[in-house]
């Protein structure tokens, strides 16, 4: 059977509206299907970029966090640890204007973000090294002596 779409609002719309007209139709989509958008599906667009990216690298010595956080002044950042949880917190502002014969575009996006990472030790005050540099927040984290970051093996059986 062939698919059936609904004709779109805004086919000869400004090129503004294109990705606005996807997503809606994405959703359209999913609703025909008879499955639900996700809460995450609806905002994709929108509060992804607000979400700093984290890379993680984990050694019996120490934790190496790195965030990007491209348009976030260090002023506008704040990190904690709050017993085992590093807390990265901040806030992003960006505004671009084009102004060409035909139309003038202002945009403006403003929001904050949190991520909170368990690191499964409580780390020493002394222990924990930040640098904020060209929008990436590094982060070094000494684990405690009494701690390790071993692995346990499980055996998996087969029946």
């Amino acid at each position: 059977m062939p698919r059936q779409t609904l004709p779109s609002l805004f086919s000869d719309a400004s090129p503004f509206l294109h990705p606005f007209s996807k997503e809606m139709a994405q959703i359209f989509d999913q609703f025909r299907r008879g499955t639900a958008p996700e809460a995450g599906d609806l905002a994709s667009g929108f509060d992804t970029a607000l979400v700093p990216s984290l890379d993680i690298a984990e050694s019996d010595e120490e934790l190496e966090i790195s965030a990007e956080m491209p348009g976030v002044k260090d002023e506008d950042l704040d990190v904690s640890v709050n017993g085992e949880m590093l807390v990265i917190k901040g806030e992003k502002s960006s505004d671009r204007e084009e102004k060409e014969k035909e139309y003038h575009l202002v945009e403006r996006r403003y929001g904050s973000f949190r991520r909170q990472i368990p690191l499964g030790f409580v780390p020493e005050a002394e222990a924990v090294k930040a640098d904020f540099s060209n929008g990436v927040l590094k982060l070094k984290i000494q684990r405690p002596a009494n701690t390790k970051a071993g692995v346990q093996k499980i055996t998996v059986k087969s029946s």
